[in-house]
């Protein structure tokens, strides 16, 4: 009896965009958060990735990979379609995109998901901690 309201909770939130990503980190157990509307997906305690399929600034929509500015030539190598992420500065960001209208979305999600699986020290981030608020 009390699993049912959980349930209802459960099944009104909001579905995580690619939902495939899960499913190739499964083996990390990957903690999903939800972050600006988006999902952010955890390893430990490194941010990795973020999802995100909304109906504004439809150009940011796909897999966002959590990087710093040092890596981003190196990473664009491996993956063409990845770019700046608009909403967040573009260029100025340490975070890139695979944007979903790319011709290679998948297969490049699929790639990203396999490096993080072998630990590739270009996709994480810790994020910084949380400043308390001052009462």
């Amino acid at each position: 009896m009390f699993n049912e309201p959980n349930q209802k909770l459960k099944e009104k939130r909001k579905a995580i965009a690619f939902d495939f990503v899960l499913e190739e980190l499964h083996t990390l157990n990957p903690v999903v958060k939800p972050m600006f509307g988006c999902h952010a997906l955890y390893i430990g305690e490194a941010i990795v990735l973020i999802t995100r399929n909304k109906k504004d600034h439809v150009d940011d929509n796909g897999v966002w990979i959590a990087t710093s500015r040092e890596h981003h030539e190196s990473l664009r190598s491996e993956f063409p379609s990845l770019r700046g992420i608009n909403v967040l500065g573009g260029k100025n960001s340490n975070w890139q995109i695979i944007p979903v209208e790319a011709d290679d979305f998948e297969e490049s999600v699929f790639k990203a998901c396999a490096l993080i699986l072998k630990g590739d020290k270009r996709i994480g981030r810790i994020p910084k901690p949380k400043k308390r608020k001052k009462t």
